[in-house]
């Protein structure tokens, strides 16, 4: 085993000296702000804007509640008619998750409805007293007679 070691070969080199600047030794110009009037000014200008708008808010919201009252008003009703039922229809289907209550309101409108029927739908004189209530009911709510 005549393996010899040899130590690894060691080669100088030469380095050719390069030196960076110093950033911190280095002059230049400071950008200066620009000065704090010309914005103060245009957020003042916006602000007199924006105030004077404010201002005069009232009078243009009346203006257009008065002139157009009677559509408000009306959308108004129709969403507040369809909030009710979707409220009414939420209640009832939680209520209608407890165990017997839907059986029992199903009891409560075969009952009422029966009972309808014996009072006003038997008989013709019973018959014509659903008609007057109906008509009286009808000539209420529209306001003159029918």
């Amino acid at each position: 085993m005549g393996a010899e070691m040899q130590e690894p070969e060691v080669v100088e080199t030469k380095s050719i000296d390069t030196t960076m600047p110093e950033i911190n030794n280095q002059t230049g110009t400071i950008t200066k702000l620009q000065p704090a009037t010309q914005n103060q000014e245009q957020w003042l200008k916006y602000g007199e804007i924006a105030s004077s708008f404010l201002a005069t808010l009232p009078e243009y919201l009346g203006a257009f509640f008065n002139r157009y009252k009677q559509p408000l008003v009306s959308i108004g009703l129709i969403v507040g008619a369809i909030v009710a039922v979707k409220v009414v229809l939420a209640i009832l289907d939680a209520l209608n998750d407890i165990p017997l209550v839907a059986p029992t309101f199903e009891l409560i409108g075969i009952g009422y409805s029966a009972w309808f029927v014996y009072r006003y739908l038997l008989k013709a004189s019973t018959r014509q007293e659903l008609t007057n209530e109906i008509s009286s009911l009808k000539s209420q709510v529209v306001g003159k007679d029918a």
